[in-house]
């Protein structure tokens, strides 16, 4: 059971002046040890620390050693000074320490440990966030009890050790770190290991300096130092950019940034020292698409320094505001401040389609719940989802478009600087953006935050005119754009839409596209006329944003059950080898395997759709050979879907795409897998390339591949690795990645079984570990009595994470 709403509120009520002394000893081979001083002011004489998992536990209060009472999630404290008889109103100071003794983990929750198979380097790093800082040492673990933190950490001499604060002594594997601002304790931060380090100082406008860093592990030095210039670069100019925005200074004292191994999230925003999952650091070249989602993320990030660190929500009913408003500065600061060009269409084609599949769903929430609709932290971590960040940062746009930009940002620096190093509430930040504009933003709120679902903005004709119609309920403010029949682009125009229909007349005759530049959320239902000329042309628009606008609408057309995934899969070979965005690309072939063809393809037919995205990828590449980006982007779908075994083997053996592009890694592995999936590569060639790559990504690949071969031994051997004591959290998720291929449904039917029968009892584990295990969701059709059997098992006792993983999976195949 997770901390409940109820129980935050009483001892966010009694307690205060929070601050901690933490000293972690990281040199233990199994456990580490957890030392834990904090001083608080109290007017009860009983509450709890939190702490989960420790192995021993010895607690000291005021001074004198007593008895922990614990039970494997809590420390109980009694006695304490209250201060009330003496006549303080705020309670007494209290100073209790906690000495534990606590397990390593390697599902990314609490103190991960990582060996690098290259070199045999050892990382240990705290991944904390949630409620998992009580994995990592006693302490009163929710938003609203933020409190200052001095750290020390006692590691291995050979490692350099990243916390929150900067280095203020190291000595012989002891490091001390300067105290911390107030900062919530989830977002505490310690790694720890023979990083690779790329440091500089920067000169700030004040005329003082900040101190930079980028690190990686060892094994990942010369990707590290390949993308130095640019990680360096981006950071300089998303900060200066901010610096523009924001009126807040940047709350904290240093700006690392660690390339981390076995993170579940993309990345952490930790004060002063955020993660990022290793994976954005990729071997062999980087792509364009991956070099601008990577900007995107560290202008996400940083924006978390002001908007999360320094100004936290109390309660996670606010994750949206945090993570929407991260989400639409990343795009935001990393095209305006770092230079990457029409992330816009990023937006459209990979993050407003997860945020539309999302509020389609039974678990659709406002994108701002009611505190009480979120009543513990396990439910807290079911709405970090396509509604709090894909929707919301899509509501923050239409915000920003609607106010004009001056009267929102008045309003956002408003809010900064009335809650530095506090907390705050949706309430609290509506009355910042109130006192900034004289618009009904209270109404405003309460029609896009309180109320789910989305709206569909539709056109008729009436005649030659087209007629705008809004069905739902909310004010819409967008860009109409008009096309001539050869879809050469005539007028635009911003439109506000609202209960009443509105004719555009200066339309007239025209193929019309609302919500052109992507302005507001809201699907799209065009008139005939407009569809037809749009459907038949989509790959002759020439503005690329319109173009990711429609194949969206389109994709969610097909979730609505509005057109057919055959009518899809045409567009997809008539348009998409044309198209000369990578991103785009890369955006409709994932929607095509990874949600067409899993949901709404039926298993008798996948091998077909799976040739029909093989067909047109072959086609792109032969198209773009020349043009290395789109040629990788290509080149990465065909080795996932091709049943051409020469061809990927020529691949393999040249380790090159048709004589002059280089071939990936992670492209390379798609293709052993794909191989392995049509029974083209055995244990032993598997077992070869593995040995070949020598990385950890060779290792989980080697997995992926092994997991995928049409056998019933493979498949069994797969299962029972998913199945074992401590299976690390990468390992699960490359094993379920291979196990599940749509080809190959009818022989995976008892796994299917097998998996809603053991999933529930894996994600006891933790919530990390419970996303993973619904992550691994089979990714095949299902039959009416695999879909029966699904609905049995949710009518079953499910974990509060995995239910709503399965509702959701459920929900999108029906």
């Amino acid at each position: 059971m997770s901390l409940t709403l109820d129980e935050a509120r009483t001892r966010a009520g009694v307690l205060s002046s929070v601050s901690y002394s933490l000293h972690l000893d990281l040199t233990g081979p199994e456990t580490f040890r957890s030392h834990t001083r904090v001083r608080f002011r109290s007017t009860v004489a009983e509450t709890f620390l939190d702490l989960k998992g420790a192995i021993a536990v010895s607690l000291v209060v005021n001074g004198e050693a007593v008895e922990a009472a614990y039970d494997g999630r809590r420390v109980g404290l009694t006695g304490l000074s209250t201060g009330l008889s003496t006549g303080l109103s705020d309670g007494a100071v209290n100073e209790v320490e906690v000495t534990a003794t606590l397990p390593y983990t390697t599902d990314g929750d609490g103190m991960h440990t990582f060996t690098d198979p290259v070199d045999g380097s050892r990382y240990v790093s705290a991944y904390l966030g949630m409620d998992n800082a009580s994995k990592v040492y006693a302490c009163f673990d929710q938003n609203d009890l933020k409190a200052s933190f001095a750290v020390a950490v006692t590691a291995d001499p050979a490692d350099t050790v990243l916390a929150n604060g900067s280095v203020v002594l190291h000595d012989a594997g002891r490091w001390v770190f300067a105290t911390t601002p107030p900062i919530p304790p989830a977002l505490l931060v310690v790694a720890a290991g023979p990083w690779h380090s790329v440091r500089w100082t920067y000169a700030l406008d004040s005329g003082e300096s900040l101190d930079f860093g980028w690190h990686a592990r060892r094994s990942l030095a010369a990707e590290l130092d390949r993308d130095a210039d640019e990680l360096r670069r981006t950071s300089e100019a998303c900060f200066a950019h901010y610096a523009d925005l924001i009126d807040e200074p940047y709350p904290f004292d240093s700006y690392d940034q660690v390339f981390v191994p076995g993170l579940n999230w993309g990345a952490q925003e930790m004060p002063g020292c955020v993660t990022y999952r290793d994976e954005l650091l990729p071997r062999g070249a980087i792509t364009d698409t991956q070099r601008a989602i990577r900007a995107v993320i560290i202008a996400h990030e940083m924006s978390h320094m002001w908007f999360g660190d320094s100004m936290t929500m109390t309660w996670w009913e606010d994750t949206w505001l945090q993570e929407s408003f991260a989400d639409y500065m990343g795009y935001r600061v990393a095209e305006a401040g770092a230079g990457f060009s029409d992330l816009r269409v990023e937006v459209e084609i990979g993050s407003k389609p997860w945020g539309y599949r999302s509020d389609a769903r039974r678990s659709t929430h406002p994108v701002a719940p009611l505190a009480v609709d979120v009543p513990d932290v396990d439910t807290a971590a079911t709405i970090f989802d396509g509604i709090s960040y894909a929707k919301g940062g899509a509501c923050l746009v239409q915000l920003a478009f609607w106010l004009g930009d001056e009267e929102f940002m008045a309003g956002v620096n408003r809010h900064l600087t009335r809650f530095r190093f506090a907390n705050a509430t949706l309430a609290d930040f509506v009355e910042s953006l109130a006192a900034s504009s004289p618009k009904d933003v209270r109404g405003w709120v309460d029609a896009w935050l309180r109320r789910p679902g989305f709206d569909t903005v539709s056109v008729r004709r009436d005649g030659d005119v087209p007629v705008l119609e809004r069905e739902g309920s909310r004010p819409h403010a967008f860009t109409v754009a008009g096309y001539d029949s050869s879809l050469r682009l005539v007028k635009r125009k911003r439109i506000e839409l609202g209960a009443e229909p509105v004719p555009l007349p200066e339309f007239a005759g025209l193929v019309v596209v609302p919500n052109a530049g992507g302005e507001t959320f809201a699907a799209l239902r065009l008139d005939p006329g407009s569809w037809e000329a749009l459907s038949g042309g989509l790959s002759r628009l020439e503005d690329p944003l319109v173009r990711a606008v429609l194949w969206s609408a389109t994709a969610l057309r097909v979730r609505s059950r509005d057109l057919s995934a055959d009518d899809y899969l045409d567009l997809v070979e008539t348009h998409l080898p044309a198209e000369t965005r990578a991103d785009i690309i890369e955006g409709v072939l994932a929607e095509s395997r990874s949600v067409v063809i899993p949901q709404r393809v039926p298993a008798s037919r996948a091998a077909g759709a799976v040739a029909r995205v093989a067909a047109a990828s072959a086609a792109g590449l032969a198209a773009y050979a020349d043009d290395e980006q789109r040629a990788l982007a290509w080149a990465a779908a065909l080795a996932a879907t091709s049943a051409d075994a020469e061809l990927l083997r020529g691949w393999l053996d040249a380790d090159k795409v048709g004589g002059s592009i280089p071939l990936l890694p992670t492209t390379r592995w798609a293709a052993i897998v794909r191989l392995a999936s049509l029974g083209e590569a055995d244990a032993r060639f598997i077992a070869t390339e593995r040995d070949r790559d020598g990385t950890a990504e060779g290792d989980l690949g080697a997995l992926r591949a092994l997991a995928a071969r049409p056998s019933t031994s493979a498949k069994d051997a797969a299962w029972e690795a998913m199945l074992a004591p401590g299976v690390d959290n990468r390992r699960f998720g490359a094993l379920a990645s291979g196990m599940w291929i749509a080809e190959q449904a009818h022989l995976l039917r008892p796994y299917v079984t097998a998996y809603l029968a053991e999933a529930p009892a894996l994600a006891t584990r933790g919530q990390a570990f419970a996303i993973e295990v619904g992550r691994a969701f089979p990714r095949i059709a299902l039959d009416d009595g695999q879909l029966d059997a699904l609905r049995t098992a949710l009518a079953g006792d499910v974990p509060t994470i995995l239910r709503r993983s399965w509702e959701d999976h459920f929900d999108d195949r029906e």
